[in-house]
């Protein structure tokens, strides 16, 4: 069978099933644009690259490497929040592997702040927090806070509690070669700074947070980290990303909390 032919089988069957339930949206993920079906509902593409081709065509661009269960709960948020869809409404999924059918509801933690945020780099640290949430360190657990842009105003609101690795030397999290490496210094106290480029300037960031200033709510039973999370994401622009020990993920923006989502349980 020739490449892409799984693919373009599983679409057409895909159209048949969304027809025969009535479905109210069709989610495509990771099928090469070429296959791309005429239909009057609305149909969210789920990748990396943009698809424009047609009005009721919507894209989410999230990386397909964080697994097809994350994207569909993700997609699912993602209509509801956007008037796509109901909650309670089906939709059909499709994957270059496989078709399958969700009812609509929130099992992701988010607000609709959060997508707008979805750019190139902070997909790859949103992946990379997951990759971290799932795989630990060594076996271990591993909490950690990766705080994305706005770097002047951060390092002003920070100072390093031990030498910085990644002093002198140009990691940049868009090269995969360098994952490994920021996942070795994970284990460090303190947060990651990532320039809007992608460059990790720092790790061991200790973030200079006056509370009695900065007027900051997490829920409760998180701790420094995530205050301090919500903190420097409000006294600066920067979009901060943890990964707490027990493997949730939580995105700050503006001192809330945007999106937060456990891979562990999906």
């Amino acid at each position: 069978m020739k490449e892409g032919e799984h693919a373009r089988i599983l679409l057409k069957k895909a159209i048949e099933i969304t027809n025969a339930l009535d479905a109210k949206a069709l989610v495509i993920i990771g099928i090469p644009s070429q296959y791309r079906p005429k239909m009057k509902i609305p149909i969210l593409i789920i990748g990396k690259e943009s698809d424009k081709e047609a009005s009721n065509f919507q894209h989410l661009p999230l990386p397909l490497s964080l697994g097809s269960k994350n994207l569909v709960n993700l997609a699912s948020s993602f209509m509801i929040a956007n008037g796509i869809i109901q909650e309670g409404e089906l939709f059909v999924y499709v994957t270059p592997s496989t078709v399958g059918i969700q009812k609509a509801e929130k099992t992701v933690e988010v607000r609709d702040e959060f997508f707008s945020q979805i750019e190139h780099i902070f997909q790859e640290v949103l992946e990379l927090a997951i990759e971290l949430s799932l795989e630990g360190r060594e076996g271990k657990p591993v909490g950690t806070i990766f705080v994305i842009g706005d770097t002047r105003n951060v390092i002003r609101h920070s100072h390093q509690m031990v030498p910085n690795p990644f002093k002198g030397y140009k990691i940049n999290i868009l090269d995969r070669n360098t994952r490994e490496i920021i996942k070795e210094f994970a284990f460090l106290d303190g947060a990651f700074i990532i320039n809007k480029s992608g460059r990790v300037l720092c790790a061991g960031r200790y973030l200079d947070i006056d509370f009695k200033k900065i007027n900051v709510h997490v829920p409760s039973g998180l701790g420094g980290r995530h205050l301090a999370a919500a903190g420097i994401s409000k006294l600066t622009k920067a979009i901060v990303i943890t990964v707490s020990e027990s493997g949730i993920v939580r995105v700050f923006k503006n001192g809330k909390i945007i999106f937060e989502y456990n891979p562990r349980l999906h």
